[in-house]
C-alpha cells in the first residue's frame, strides 16, 4: 500500500470529506507512483489517518473513497456497496407519478455517489458510463459486470463512452474506443424509453452526453405545467424534450431552434413518436435549423410568450469565465428583446465554472440592456437523480432561472 502526506495544515478539506487531493497540497514522494495505485492519505507527520483514494497524479492528485479508517478493500465488493447504496437512494426519487413511467435517470454522480469520476446514466437496460478518473479507467469492465449483477437495475448492457471525458494525462496506450462492454444489443434492439410518460430515443452511440440530458427532467415537468396556450420557443433544442412537454402541455405553437442538422432531426423524430397519433398536435411542432443568436434578432418583438433558453456549456474552462458570461449575457438579452410582454423565460447555464450568482448576475445585465422588466419565479437546478454532495458543492453545476418579463 502507498502512502502520501500531506502537507501542514492541508488535512482541513479532508476532515469535511471533500473527495479531491490536489498536487500541491501534498508533500514530494519518495517513492514512484504507479497511475490507478491506491493510497492511503496522512497528515503531515503520519499522526493522523484521513482516508483511501486512488492516484491520478494530475493537479486532481488523489480521488478519495474512503474516509478516516475505512478501507476501500477489494474492488468488486466497493463497487457492488457503493452502486446498490446509490440505486436504493434513485428508487426513492424515480417512481412513477399519476401512472407516468419513468426508466431513464442517473444512477451514478460521481463524487455525490462517493466514486469520484463516474457517471453512469441507466436507459431501461442498458448503462451508459463515463469516466473522468483515469485511475478507474482500467476497472470499467468490472464496474461494467457489477452493474449486469445488481438484480434490482435490470441492466443487460453497459456501453463506455469515455473517450470524452477522459483527462488529458491518460496515457494513450491506456484509452479504447467507446463500445460495449460485454454483449451488445441486437440491431433492432428498441432504445425507445419512458420519462413521466413520455417517449424519447437516446442515442448514447453518438449523441451528446450519454444520449439525452436526464439533469433536466423536472425542469421539462415545470415547462409542461406552464405552456397551455402559449407560443413557445425553445432554443438549443437538440433532441426536443422540453419541446415534447411543452405540446403535451398545451401549447398552441412550438418552434424548436437549433444549429445542429442532426439535434433537428433528433428532435422531430421525439416530436413524432409521442404524437403520431394526434396530427393537430404534430401542426402545432416547426423544427428549424439556425443559429440561436440570428433566429432571435430576427424574430418579431412579442412573437412567443415561453422561451426556453438551454445553450451548452459557454465556460468549460475558469480562464474563459468572462468570455462565456458575456456570451450568456448577450444570449439573455436577446430572448429578453423577443420575449413577449408577459412572457415566460426559462433559461439555463450548465457552466461548472459559473455560479448561481454570477449566472443571475449575467441576465440581470441581460435585462437592464434589453429595458425589460424581469422577476424571478423559480430557482432551478438539476433533477434529484443529480445529488449535490454537501462537501462538494462543485457538483452543483446546473443553474437555471425561471423569470417572468413585462
Amino acid at each position: 500500500m502507498y502512502q502520501l502526506y500531506l502537507k501542514p495544515h492541508r488535512e482541513e478539506p479532508l476532515l469535511r470529506h471533500h473527495p479531491w487531493v490536489f498536487s500541491g497540497a501534498l508533500q514530494r514522494s519518495k517513492e514512484s507512483i504507479p497511475l490507478g495505485a491506491t493510497v492511503t492519505i496522512l497528515n503531515h507527520d503520519g499522526s493522523q489517518r484521513l482516508g483511501q483514494g486512488v492516484y491520478e497524479g494530475g493537479t486532481i492528485a488523489v480521488r478519495m473513497l474512503t474516509f478516516g479508517e475505512e478501507e476501500i478493500g477489494e474492488w468488486r465488493a466497493f463497487f457492488t456497496t457503493r452502486l446498490s447504496q446509490a440505486l436504493q437512494l434513485r428508487k426513492t426519487l424515480i417512481q412513477s407519478q399519476d401512472g407516468r413511467t419513468t426508466n431513464c435517470w442517473r444512477l451514478c454522480y460521481g463524487e455525490s455517489d462517493f466514486i469520484p469520476g463516474l457517471v453512469i446514466d441507466i436507459y431501461r437496460e442498458v448503462a451508459v458510463i463515463q469516466i473522468h478518473a483515469l485511475s478507474l479507467y482500467p476497472l470499467r469492465q468490472l464496474i461494467a459486470e457489477v452493474l449486469c449483477e445488481l438484480p434490482e437495475l435490470g441492466v443487460h448492457y453497459v456501453y463506455d463512452k469515455s473517450v470524452e471525458t477522459l483527462p488529458a494525462q491518460t496515457p494513450s496506450d491506456w484509452i479504447m474506443p467507446n463500445g460495449y462492454l460485454g454483449k451488445a444489443p441486437s440491431a433492432e434492439y428498441d432504445r425507445t424509453v419512458q420519462e413521466y410518460g413520455y417517449s424519447f430515443l437516446p442515442d448514447w452511440e453518438r449523441g451528446q452526453k450519454t444520449g439525452f440530458f436526464v439533469d433536466q427532467r423536472d425542469n421539462r415537468r415545470l415547462v409542461e405545467s406552464y405552456a397551455r396556450g402559449r407560443n413557445v420557443l425553445n432554443i438549443c433544442c437538440y433532441s426536443g424534450g422540453f419541446s415534447v412537454y411543452a405540446l403535451g402541455g398545451g401549447a398552441q405553437r412550438v418552434v424548436s431552434i437549433d444549429s445542429s442538422a442532426r439535434a433537428i432531426s433528433l428532435c422531430e423524430e421525439s416530436v413524432a413518436i409521442n404524437f403520431s397519433s394526434d396530427p393537430e398536435t404534430l401542426q402545432r411542432h416547426e423544427a428549424v435549423v439556425a443559429d440561436a443568436f440570428d433566429y432571435l434578432s430576427a424574430i418579431e418583438p412579442g412573437a412567443y410568450d415561453l422561451i426556453v433558453l438551454d445553450p451548452p456549456a459557454f465556460v468549460k474552462q475558469r480562464n474563459h469565465k468572462q468570455q462565456g458570461l458575456g456570451g450568456y449575457r448577450r444570449l439573455n438579452e436577446s430572448a429578453l428583446r423577443a420575449i413577449a410582454h408577459g412572457g415566460l423565460l426559462f433559461t439555463f447555464s450548465c457552466s461548472q465554472a459559473v455560479t448561481m450568482e454570477e449566472f443571475t448576475l449575467a441576465v440581470m445585465t441581460a435585462a437592464t440592456l434589453a429595458g425589460r422588466e424581469v422577476r424571478i419565479l423559480k430557482r432551478l437546478g438539476q433533477s434529484p437523480c443529480h445529488p449535490i454532495n454537501i462537501f462538494y458543492p462543485e457538483g452543483e453545476y446546473l443553474k437555471g432561472l425561471l423569470l417572468y418579463v413585462s
